[in-house]
């Protein structure tokens, strides 16, 4: 095994590219338990191009281009490219490994950085005001019963999201189905009128 991975000029692929497979799975272990800033690890500056909070915000440091997570990309493409090359006998040349590891080093990284932008684009925050809904129109869910007779429910899009809230009128009950403006917000509920 030994042999495998460190004769010859090997060990100058194998060695990037095992330390590197190991430290972004460590990585990856700590983002998926909620650790991804890289200030924690003392490099947040590796990564800052002068605006000294983004090394705080957990969201921006996947995206430094040194940040740990696109270094280690590249180390471990670089280290498995030029190694499969030097390994499968494509070429005996280190300098062929080197350029094979350099192309297939950036495009790990290049990868790694959409695929963590991507995955970072589904978060968003789950506050929405109601009162964001006041002015917007809106479907009635359930019948809202005349003024004084409780709370129906309302479907809402807001930010391009559909919402339900509870709804009241201060006039005739509104069926189910029809549209309704939201007029106001306040005591937990929507106050809404016939559109």
């Amino acid at each position: 095994m030994n042999e495998w991975f460190f004769s010859g000029n090997l060990p100058w692929f194998s060695v990037p590219a095992l330390i590197a497979t190991i430290l972004f799975l460590i990585r990856i272990g700590f983002m998926l338990v909620g650790d991804v800033g890289d200030a924690d690890l003392g490099d947040g500056d590796a990564g800052d191009f002068g605006d000294g909070d983004a090394a705080h915000d957990p969201s921006d440091a996947a995206f430094k281009v040194l940040s740990i997570q696109v270094i280690s990309a590249f180390l471990m493409g670089f280290g498995w490219g030029g190694f499969a090359t030097l390994r499968s006998g494509l070429s005996n040349s280190v300098l062929v490994a080197i350029v094979v590891g350099v192309v297939f080093g950036v495009a790990m990284a290049w990868f790694l950085m959409v695929g963590l932008k991507a995955v970072y684009s589904l978060q968003s925050s789950g506050n929405v005001s109601m009162a964001q809904a006041v002015g917007t129109q809106g479907t009635v869910y359930l019948r809202v019963p005349p003024r004084g007779e409780g709370a129906g429910s309302v479907q809402v899009v807001i930010d391009g999201r559909q919402r339900i809230y509870n709804a009241r009128t201060e006039g005739e009950e509104i069926p189910r189905g029809a549209s309704v403006k939201i007029t106001k917000s306040e005591g937990g509920a929507l106050t809404v009128v016939r559109a």
